[in-house]
């Protein structure tokens, strides 16, 4: 039986990709994309810009008929090769069964774990795998163990909805303080540094916090290195939610100063949905307890921390793929690329009154994504309203997102192989909305 390890997908599957029908009709193989010498040497920023390029880049995708989809921050879209490579995989499970489960699944699994680890720039021992960062987040305050009475966890409004909920519940099962932390609508880096070690400062019971990377919100892009040095300087123990940011921004986690970090792999690095990421540092397991039913007494064995159960075993085997069309792609030249699509329309509308940007206020915020309303309308109905007119009467497709406590609003996100002009169209609809 073939292995369908990362080994084997490098040796043998990269070729069989190139040849598929289902690709540009260029013919080039996966390894490729990194195309000519030259392009590699164009800065990042400039290449955001070349049209072209991206046109190529998005030939690599399957894109969304008789609509302009500005809502891919739900999930990501798999690249060709890599639902090609999923598609051969799940066939491969569902064939071999149990004898593949068996015999083969465990090594191939500790393997896509240290491709995530390398590509994270950590060790293997310092990650699990998941199904999602939902997941992953449980993994670690189900069974926290640094909570006692008078203590405090910290989480904001920008969080991730589920997450936030998750909060209060662990405050209110513990029987300890919830503290929400209210952002500006829109915010500099420098007043997000200041709001939270105010926050820390003021509240030296919290034990524990929840620091969202880049928010699901509005794409807001928080300096969570400067905000967890803060918080470890007080004894609070860290969790960042990097769900949203990995593949959407260039980062490794070494970078972040983080200790626990939650990842989905099925968002910008484009795996098949149902694969994310716990991280955990070497030396802080001691403070989670092994998941219920599980047993670490050396606190060593990060994976005793969660349990999936069976899962989608092509899910997990197609990562190794997924992270090298990401990395061929280029991560800077994601990131540039995604952050100049936000830029056309946001530039675009900046100066109209009748229009509420929110999120990131200068660049050190600022992502792919981004959000806006109506000046004055908070409300879930008037931007369920707005969202309904852009898509029926505009052919714009996003999403309402209705936890901010400013309110609701209307996030923005494209993809790399979103045409310009399709940021033009939402920039020139809102400006007809408004007339």
């Amino acid at each position: 039986m073939p292995s369908f390890s990362r080994r084997s997908f490098l040796g043998t599957t990269l070729a069989a990709a190139a040849s598929s029908s289902a690709l540009p009709s260029t013919g080039a193989p996966l390894d490729c994309l990194q195309f000519n010498p030259a392009k590699s040497k164009i800065a990042p920023q400039s290449l955001a810009q070349d049209e072209a390029y991206w046109r190529y880049v998005g030939q690599f995708y399957e894109t969304a008929l008789g609509v302009i989809n500005l809502e891919h921050g739900y999930w990501g879209k798999m690249a060709k090769p890599v639902e090609q490579h999923y598609q051969r995989l799940t066939h491969m499970v569902n064939q071999q069964l149990s004898l593949y489960a068996r015999t083969q699944w465990n090594e191939d699994f500790n393997e896509v774990g240290a491709a995530v680890a390398e590509a994270l720039a950590v060790k293997p021992s310092e990650i699990a795998l998941t199904r999602n960062a939902t997941e992953s987040l449980h993994g670690i305050i189900g069974q926290y163990k640094g909570l006692a009475k008078g203590d405090a966890v910290l989480y904001a409004d920008i969080d991730y909805p589920a997450f936030q909920r998750a909060m209060q519940w662990l405050a209110e099962t513990r029987g300890v303080e919830a503290i929400k932390l209210e952002i500006p609508a829109q915010a500099t880096a420098s007043q997000l540094s200041q709001l939270y070690r105010q926050t820390l400062q003021d509240n030296p019971h919290i034990k524990l916090a929840l620091i969202t990377h880049v928010s699901n919100q509005h794409g807001l892009l928080l300096p969570v290195k400067e905000i967890i040095e803060q918080a470890k300087q007080q004894g609070v123990d860290v969790i960042c939610d990097c769900a949203q940011s990995w593949g959407l921004v260039d980062f490794t986690l070494p970078d972040l100063k983080a200790d626990w970090a939650l990842f989905n792999l099925h968002k910008w690095i484009g795996s098949p949905v149902g694969v994310g990421a716990l991280y955990m540092k070497e030396g802080t397991l001691n403070k989670v307890a092994p998941f219920p039913g599980e047993s670490d007494p050396s606190n060593t064995d990060i994976n005793r921390r969660v349990h999936m159960a069976t899962s989608n075993f092509a899910a997990f085997l197609a990562v190794p793929a997924a992270l090298e069309f990401h990395q061929n792609v280029g991560a800077k030249a994601k990131q540039e690329r995604l952050r100049y699509l936000r830029k056309v329309w946001v530039d675009a509308i900046k100066d109209n009154p009748n229009i509420e940007i929110l999120g990131a206020a200068d660049s050190d915020t600022s992502t792919g994504m981004g959000g806006f309303r109506l000046a004055g309308k908070t409300s879930v109905a008037d931007n369920e309203k707005l969202q309904a007119t852009l898509h029926k009467q505009y052919n714009l497709f996003t999403v309402v997102r209705k936890d901010l406590a400013s309110g609701a609003n209307i996030r923005v996100t494209p993809q790399i192989f979103t045409p310009v002009e399709d940021m033009q169209a939402l920039a020139s609809a809102l400006i007809d909305l408004t007339a």
